[in-house]
């Protein structure tokens, strides 16, 4: 019954992103002492500060510059959080959400669970170009500034949020005219990415003039320089400043109404274009469909045919980087490539003038539907950590794929089977909140009763259960099932049956959710079908026996379930059995045993960030602080600080379950008769204090995150006694 969140690195221009956390200049800064100077003082004295400008001017390069010593003092630091890839403005929070690494499995408004999230903590929030969902950004920021007094936020856009208290940096481009003898900072930022070109540049009295006039055409806007920087693979600077001073003739032209540096970037960009093959052209045309990043079968899925020979794929996406056109992205198993928001607009026109755009949406939602299906079928098995990886850098492109699908007439049932089959991610990987949102929009769109709609009305069921809302469950649910008694569908059947099980043992009726469970299975047998999803039946019947005193059933279950998980290398539902082997071996006072289930249980669902598996495992860990000879309180009680914190973004604690809520109810009681009101109520402030990595430390009792106890097999060690003991009731 887990649910997940996932993190990792994101990448732009020109820097390597871990998820959240500010990437690393992957170039050098030039200039901007001034401006630097006033945006620390700006962060200093005000709680809003929005860095405005046209593109390309560097907005992003100096509020990142900046936000890192801004952070410095903060207690919970600096996070990014990149809004360009986000196109629908109901995402906006969950997109927050992931970049903070926020996990929330309610069904709550993504905005009240970050202001509840981040009510406490004392931190700078970078919300990096807000332009294209400029009102959405506003009351967010608006928001989240309201409802947490220690946050900070830092805003890039073409145009000011107008929340009140925002002070605005307008950034202008770089100056091209030499100041006190020393060359203008445009002149000096060619200068070296020219030499990352051309090693060996440098400035010369040969070419400071036609470097200089090339920076004033350009009027010092950084991207155009660097762009003017990358024809120098081809070009002379003085051939550079003569070919652009020509294109400005051309086509500067047409758009009087613009602004003059909006029409230089264009021109600049539109140079770009024309020096390109024409094969590069289409390809940068085509490969605007793309949201976020890509890799080369991606690129070559969608991408090539009818003008494109699919053998020049590589060498033209090498291009393209050369050009300054493509971002490379290293990192991971494989070379992944992404396109400047700025560049990318560029080539969406030319695309949509070339009236190809239908024929490239669709290319588009179909391989990124393989990829969900795929990731479905890999989920079982030992590749599924790698599987929540590879779909969590795809997730910008699913998001596109989606919006496709429910904005196009007649991809309705599309929609249905692609949002359905990423049940694995949303539940797996902590969205369980936007795949709702997707599954809500598609199941209001196509009302007829197909086999997409009865998976997604069971998926819908499933997470809506985990969120603790079962008033929305039981009808999504029911529906499912009794659209596949009517036709037949033996699998959606078994599926319903299952979940209405979860809701049943959630309920507190175990003997009805191992009646509906044992159906359940039965199907599953019948039908040959064996994934996780089947595993976590046999689990939750396990549970369902031992809540209800069958010690023996239950073990078993749980046993069988182990078995299963270990010859076919799966993790996420293991972590949930080795939560079972802890809560059965506690019943029993063999307290070494249910630390080792226990803690196991904690790691691997770290591993998958599975917030609902790490909770339970941590409630557990409490309670075991409060047995034996070497019992800690105060250490109990601060774990159990720890839980709340993480329950707040599950849910309702234990799902509102007295079956569940056991272990908790027993170490509180315990550390309540033990200690003083004072050390009781400290140690759980300590405790809900502590952020998800922080808690699982401890939890864990070592002073670093655990390593993913992975094998070469994808197996976890088993910390299993040889010989389990029976497990009476407890």
């Amino acid at each position: 019954m887990g649910a997940p969140v996932s993190s990792e690195p994101a990448a732009d221009g020109r820097r390597r992103t871990v998820r959240g956390r500010l990437p690393a200049d992957l170039t050098g800064f030039v200039g901007r002492r001034s401006e630097l100077a006033a945006l620390a003082r700006l962060l200093d004295t005000s709680r809003l500060v929005t860095v405005t400008g046209p593109g390309g001017v560097g907005k992003t390069r100096l509020a990142l510059r900046a936000a890192a010593p801004a952070g410095q003092d903060l207690r919970d630091g600096v996070r990014l959080a990149e809004i360009g890839p986000v196109q629908d403005p109901l995402l906006l929070g969950h997109a927050v959400m992931e970049a903070l690494e926020l996990t929330d499995s309610t069904a709550r408004p993504p905005l009240d669970v970050l202001v509840e999230q981040l009510a406490d903590r004392r931190m700078l929030l970078v919300l990096d170009g807000c332009e294209h969902l400029v009102e959405a950004c506003a009351e967010l920021a608006d928001v989240l500034l309201r409802g947490a007094p220690g946050l900070r936020v830092l805003a890039t856009s073409r145009q000011s949020l107008r929340v009140d208290g925002e002070h605005l940096l307008p950034l202008a481009p770089l100056p091209v005219e030499a100041r006190d003898g020393r060359r203008p900072d445009a002149v000096r930022l060619f200068a070296e990415r020219a030499a990352a070109v051309v090693p060996g540049f440098a400035l010369t009295a040969e070419n400071a003039d036609d470097v200089a006039l090339l920076c004033r055409r350009l009027d010092g806007i950084p991207l155009a320089v660097e762009l003017a920087a990358g024809r120098l693979r081809s070009l002379s600077v003085e051939q550079i400043a003569i070919r652009l001073d020509d294109r400005f003739r051309l086509l500067t032209g047409g758009a009087r109404t613009a602004p003059p540096r909006h029409q230089t970037l264009r021109t600049t960009i539109g140079w770009s274009h024309e020096l390109c093959t024409s094969q590069e052209r289409l390809l940068w045309a085509r490969l605007s469909v793309f949201a976020g990043g890509f890799d080369l079968e991606a690129a070559e899925y969608v991408c090539a045919g009818d003008g494109i020979d699919p053998d020049a794929m590589p060498d033209l996406l090498g291009d393209l980087v050369d050009k300054s056109v493509l971002l490379r992205l290293d990192g991971g198993d494989a070379v992944r490539f992404r396109m400047l928001d700025t560049l990318r607009e560029y080539g969406a026109q030319w695309l949509a003038a070339t009236g190809e755009e239908q024929r490239l949406l669709r290319r588009h939602r179909d391989w990124y539907l393989g990829v969900a299906t795929w990731g479905e079928v890999e989920w079982f098995g030992p590749r599924q950590a790698e599987t929540a990886e590879r779909t969590r850098l795809a997730h910008p492109n699913l998001r596109a794929a989606l919006e496709f699908c429910l904005a196009e007439p007649g991809e309705e049932q599309q929609a249905l089977v692609l949002a359905g089959t990423l049940w694995f991610y949303w539940v797996g990987s902590g969205h369980l909140g936007e795949g709702r949102h997707w599954l809500d929009r598609a199941l209001a769109l196509a009302p007829e009763p197909t086999g997409a709609r009865a998976k997604a009305l069971w998926v819908t069921g499933y997470m809506a259960t985990l969120q603790g809302d079962l008033v929305r469950a039981a009808p999504a649910l029911e529906e499912c099932r009794r659209q596949a008694l009517e036709t037949g569908d033996d699998r959606a059947l078994a599926y319903a049956v299952h979940r209405q099980g979860c809701a049943a043992l959630i309920a507190d009726d175990p003997v009805r959710a191992a009646e509906l469970f044992e159906e359940a299975l039965w199907h599953y047998n019948a039908l040959g079908e064996l994934n996780s999803n089947v595993l976590m039946a046999m689990f939750e019947l396990g549970l369902a026996r031992l809540f209800q005193g069958d010690a023996e059933t239950g073990t078993a279950w749980i046993e069988r379930v182990r078995e299963i998980c270990e010859e076919h290398g799966e993790q996420w539902a293991y972590a949930y059995g080795l939560y079972a082997y802890a809560h059965a071996s506690w019943t029993i006072g063999e307290l070494r045993r249910a630390r080792a289930y226990a803690r196991e249980c904690v790691r691997l669902n770290h591993r998958f960030r599975d917030l609902l598996g790490i909770v339970l495992g941590v409630e557990l860990l409490a309670v075991l602080e409060t047995e034996g000879p070497e019992a800690d309180l105060v250490e109990a009680r601060v774990l159990q600080g720890a839980a709340h914190r993480m329950w707040q973004g599950v849910g309702t604690p234990f799902f509102g379950s007295r079956s569940f809520n056991g272990p908790h109810r027993e170490g509180e009681e315990r550390a309540r008769s033990g200690l003083t009101e004072e050390e009781f109520e400290e140690a759980f402030a300590r405790g809900a204090a502590l952020d998800l990595d922080a808690a699982v430390r401890r939890a864990l009792g070592n002073g670093g995150l655990p390593e993913p106890p992975f094998g070469t097999d994808g197996r976890s060690p088993d910390p299993r006694p040889a010989e389990p003991s029976p497990v009476p009731a407890h």
